[in-house]
């Protein structure tokens, strides 16, 4: 199990060090100069020529990204081009206001989509589970800006119990937050159990139907031990993945929810910082999110293999 850990994580530093590469790369083929968007369309050859003299830019490719790769490990994200301000200031933040949003949401939705899953599969077939499959294949399928404007419409416009923005401050009490938070968690906690919840069922029903199950069915085992015991710890491995792919979602894809209730978070930063052509801030919430994707996976591997049943019986012969 050692070795498969530590394999698994030599494997993420590198992936990590040519995600950073592609970054870098991807951030260096965009269109347009950055010294001259950055100064506008007004500035003079003089100041842009010192403006990319100050930024590095006349440096080769390979001294810059050696430069901000080292700057990284030591925890320096570099300077902001527009508001020259650190970008671990400007991260921090929004950093803290994503991951608050994708844990309560991940608090939330995950366990809500193990129960609802766990009891589709189980009564497979039945009235329950064709019209629970339907309103979640349903609400798996319908974009995330068309449930937010729907429940802005309802709790913000017609009832009035909710804000429409999602406004914190640095100073908010628990109610301002959780008034703030209430609209965009709703908004994500019902798509992500809908994702996960349809996977559950599919991955619950097919393991309910393996012949270890149907052994355990003719040797009288109850049918509560079958599906938490049996079921359920064959089903962590592919259930970690879904979790984890859904979590990474949680931190780098809600921008479209980010953007409809103006909530500022990492993802909302990004988007200015394009529009901007701000790169080190680009730089920086691009590796974030493809380094929460890869952390997510090697985290979702590793439990795979502790739960695999065969991992384990191996193990165990080995040791005898």
């Amino acid at each position: 199990m050692l070795s498969f850990i530590l394999k698994r994580v030599l494997q993420t530093i590198v992936l990590l060090l040519a995600v950073s590469i592609l970054v870098f790369i991807g951030c260096e083929i965009l269109p347009g100069d950055v010294a001259q968007v950055a100064l506008g369309q007004f500035a003079t050859e003089d100041n842009v020529r010192a403006l990319r003299l100050e930024l590095g830019l006349d440096r080769p490719a390979y001294e810059r990204y050696l430069s901000w790769l080292v700057g990284i490990l030591q925890g320096d994200w570099g300077q902001s081009i527009t508001t020259k301000t650190p970008v671990a200031t400007m991260l921090s933040e929004r950093l803290w206001n994503t991951g608050l949003l994708a844990l309560v949401t991940t608090v939330v939705a995950v366990p809500l989509a193990l129960v609802l899953g766990l009891l589709m599969a189980v009564g497979a077939g039945r009235t329950w589970d064709r019209s629970a499959s339907i309103v979640v294949l349903g609400l798996s399928a319908t974009p995330e800006f068309l449930i937010g404007s729907l429940a802005v419409l309802l709790f913000a416009v017609q009832l009035r119990w909710l804000p429409a923005v999602a406004y914190l401050s640095p100073g908010s009490g628990f109610s301002q937050t959780a008034r703030a938070l209430f609209l965009p968690v709703l908004t994500l906690v019902i798509v992500v159990t809908a994702q996960i919840a349809r996977m559950t069922r599919a991955i619950i029903a097919n393991l309910l139907t393996q012949p270890f199950v149907e052994m355990a069915v003719l040797k009288g085992v109850p049918s509560r031990r079958i599906v938490g015991v049996h079921a359920l710890i064959n089903a962590v491995g592919p259930l970690a993945n879904i979790v984890a792919l859904n979590i990474a979602y949680l931190v780098s894809g809600v921008v479209v929810v980010e953007t409809i209730f103006a909530y500022p978070g990492l993802a909302g930063l990004m988007i200015n910082a394009v529009q901007a052509r701000d790169l080190p801030v680009v730089q920086a919430c691009a590796l974030i999110f493809c380094a929460t994707y890869v952390i997510m996976i090697l985290v979702a591997d590793i439990l795979a293999h502790l739960y695999d049943p065969r991992s384990n019986a191996q193990a165990a012969m080995e040791k005898l």
